[in-house]
Parts: structure tokens; C-alpha cells; sequence
């Protein structure tokens, strides 16, 4: 659902939210908004190396102006390049000025592993990083083990947090991690956004998603199609919504006579992943970190760093060909080389198969009960094709990387909870 509601509009009718970087004001003259910040786009002047030296400056700056707080505070590790180049700067910074170690926390599952099968999006396991980034900067780790009952019971709690359904166990998994990091710190720093800047993704390489002229990230559009209903299908046509949200987005796009036709194609990429992608994650974050009262802050997300990144030519940017070249070439003297250049990773989805039996056996239900709303809005013959396949029926993630097979079905679950939860009446 959130993941195709434009910025400023949410599931529910007559219903709005003041988009990024506006402000409102209402008084006896009315309604008055207005947009204080934006992209401005104009000609990359500075060399390689001036660029990379002004980028290690400002992710410095943002990060040490971020570590002030007046309550424990600490680093998100995964042993990823991001998360990584936060926790160093923040650990040197904690030992200078307080003389103290600092606190880091990663989030794992029961049965991973022990299950953790390699794709092309997910190539290893989080573990051997986060300890030699624990080794070399010397954190007091914790890591927090999450296992299969909570991460699904807590798909409602997710629910909840949002308003309307969201990216299934990716939530309930954030909801638990930050529950229980609560338990030592009051604020976190994460390493999130800067795969949207830098060039991060898989989709700014991959020749489907390049040629796609679609958001990249979710090029399922026949595949959710299928899913509806066919009374209901008749009457939506998924694509063409879709494209029509996707050409308004590049419409805002300003560009230079000067940009080559690969830096048209990285700008649209990543105006719509900074604009859409990013603004879910965060929303995601922002939700499930307060929802347990507690505060998650992203250094990547400085406006000062998102400006100057998007000037940056796209062959600085993919420096080597490498996803997020750039950014490893600044850090290259930073941080240990197998952080530096490991491929990149997302936040971990639990592998353990357990979860998909509950999942599996939860949606069956679901699809068999006479009360169940979400029954008449899908396709049931579909939905039991999915379920009999164990997910494979659904080709392509759901949204993002790792939104597959399990994960679709948990999120028709998180649909169905918020149908009887909120009871909306459904227009179309």
C-alpha cells in the first residue's frame, strides 16, 4: 500500500499529510503551505579528489553533530559499509571526548545460521563484519537475537504503528529490534540513505530495472494485478496508475544541457529511489523506532550531504563500476578493506523455515474464513497457488530485495489485520 501513496497522501480519504521540506500555517486567512527546501540541480565543479574530501568532511560533520544527546546513545551495526562508517566516527568520537566506548547493536534470528540461503541480493551473513568492526573500533556490542513467534505476533503491533499495512516481518523485526535496544539506549544512529545518494542499489546497474521506465524497486506490476480480484481488476488497472505517479515524479526533474544520457538516466533513478524508496524507509523507521519511544537518527539524510550528492557526476558516483564506488574510495584509509568493499547487503530477513510455516498456515486460514475481508478483494485461486508453491508462484520481490515468498504472504495478513482492525469502506 504506502509503498505507490505519493508523498502528502495516505490510505484513507480527505486525509493528507504535509509532504517533505514544507511547512504549514493556518490562521484567520486560512490555509497556507509552502515548500522551504528542494534539489537544486547546477554543474559539478570539483575534481575527484576535492569531491571526496568535502564527502568526508560532511559525513564527519553530520555524524558528530548528531551524537549530542542527553541520554545513552548508539550505533545500528551491520557490518555494512554505512552502518560502518557511522559507528567508526562515532566510536573515535566517544573515546576522544568522553573517554568512554560506545555502544553498538545488531539484530539477527534464531535459526539463521543454520537456514541462510545466498542470492544475488543477499550474499552472506552479517556476523564475520560486525565483529571485526567490533574488533577494530572496540564497541560494547550487543546483538539481538529475534525469533519466529514475536517476529510474526508482532505484525500487528506493526500494523498499528503505521496505520496500514507496510513491509511485513521488516517491520515487526524494526518494532522488536528497537523495543529491545530501548532497553540500554534512548537514541540510535543509523546508517540509513545513503545507498539512495550514493548509488547503492542493485537497480542503478541491472539492465531490467534501468530499462524499466517504472520505479524500479517494484517491477512486479502484472504480478499485483493478479493478486486482485477479478470483479475488482476489471475495474483497476495497476499500471496505469503506476505510470502515471512515475512520469508526474520525472516531470519535476531538472536536468543540465551538459549531462550525458547515462547522467539523465542516474538522476531519474535516483530522484524517484530519494522520493518514493527513501521516504518508505524512513517513514518505516520513524514509525517503528517511536512507537517504542524511541529515537533513531540518520546522518546520511543531512540536506547539506543530499544536495552535494546530487550534483555529483554519475561516473564519480559508480567509481570502478562498483555500487556506492565513491563512498568506498573515500573511506579506503577508514575503515578495514573487507568492509569497504563487501558487497552490499540489506537488513536481514529471517531465513529460519519455521516462519513460513506460520505464515503459510496463518494466510490459509485467512483464505478459507467467510468473515476474512481481505477474501473478496483477491484472487483467491492465486493466493492458493502461492501458498502451494511455499511463494514461488509470486516471481518477482514484493517491494525492494527482500520481500519474497514469505514476506508477500505476511503482508495480505498485515492487509486483512488492518481491514478488520480500521474497517474502511473500500472505493474504487
Amino acid at each position: 500500500m504506502d509503498q505507490v501513496i505519493p508523498l502528502g497522501l495516505t490510505p484513507f480519504k480527505d486525509i493528507l499529510e504535509l509532504e517533505p521540506a514544507h511547512y504549514m500555517v493556518y490562521n484567520k486567512d486560512g490555509l497556507y503551505k509552502k515548500e522551504y527546501w528542494s534539489l537544486q540541480t547546477k554543474p559539478h565543479t570539483d575534481n575527484f579528489e576535492d569531491t571526496c574530501s568535502k564527502i568526508k568532511f560532511l559525513i564527519k560533520d553530520s555524524v558528530e553533530r548528531q551524537l549530542v544527546s542527553d541520554v545513552p546513545l548508539c550505533t545500528l551495526l551491520s557490518g555494512g559499509l554505512d552502518s560502518s562508517i557511522i559507528t567508526a566516527i562515532a566510536s573515535n568520537y566517544y573515546k576522544k571526548k568522553y573517554g568512554k566506548r560506545l555502544k553498538t547493536f545488531s539484530v539477527d534470528y534464531v535459526g539463521q545460521q543454520e537456514n541462510f540461503v545466498k542470492n544475488d541480493f543477499q550474499p552472506d551473513t552479517d556476523d564475520k563484519y560486525i565483529d571485526l568492526m567490533v574488533k577494530t573500533f572496540d564497541t560494547d556490542h550487543t546483538k539481538i537475537v529475534l525469533d519466529t513467534p514475536e517476529l510474526f505476533n508482532y505484525l500487528q503491533e506493526s500494523v498499528i504503528a503505521r496505520d496500514f499495512p507496510g513491509m511485513a516481518d521488516v517491520d515487526s523485526s524494526y518494532l522488536l529490534f528497537f523495543k529491545n535496544v530501548k532497553k540500554y539506549a534512548k537514541v540510535a544512529l543509523s546508517g540509513e540513505c545513503s545507498d539512495e545518494i550514493f548509488g547503492g542499489y542493485p537497480w542503478y546497474f541491472r539492465k531490467d530495472s534501468l530499462e524499466s521506465n517504472t520505479f524500479p524497486w517494484s517491477l512486479a506490476i502484472s504480478e499485483r494485478q493478479n493478486l486482485l480480484a477479478p470483479h475488482i481488476s476489471k475495474q483497476v488497472n495497476l499500471k496505469n496508475y503506476i505510470d502515471s505517479r512515475y512520469l508526474e515524479s520525472i516531470g519535476k526533474i531538472e536536468f543540465l544541457d551538459t549531462d550525458s544520457e547515462e547522467n539523465i538516466l542516474s538522476r531519474k533513478l535516483i530522484y524517484l529511489t530519494s522520493n518514493w524508496f527513501m521516504q518508505t524507509l524512513l517513514d518505516r523507521t520513524d514509525r517503528m523506532s517511536m512507537f517504542n519511544g524511541f529515537e533513531v537518527r540518520v546522518p546520511f539524510c543531512d540536506y547539506r550531504i543530499v544536495e552535494y550528492l546530487w550534483n555529483i557526476p554519475w561516473e564519480m558516483k559508480a567509481y570502478k563500476g562498483r555500487e556506492k564506488g565513491l563512498l568506498r574510495y573515500c573511506m579506503e584509509d577508514f575503515l578495514p578493506q573487507e568492509i569497504v568493499y563487501r558487497k552490499k547487503s540489506p537488513y536481514p530477513k529471517t531465513h529460519n523455515p519455521s516462519y513460513l510455516k506460520i505464515v503459510k498456515e496463518k494466510l490459509s486460514k485467512i483464505m478459507q474464513s467467510n468473515d476474512a475481508p481481505i477474501t473478496t478483494l483477491l484472487n483467491r485461486d492465486y493466493i492458493m497457488n502461492i501458498l502451494e508453491t511455499d511463494g514461488k508462484a509470486f516471481s518477482r520481490p514484493w517491494f525492494g530485495q527482500l520481500m519474497t515468498g514469505p514476506q508477500l504472504m505476511a503482508y495480505i495478513i498485515q492487509v486483512n489485520i488492518w481491514l478488520e482492525r480500521y474497517q474502511p469502506k473500500i472505493q474504487l
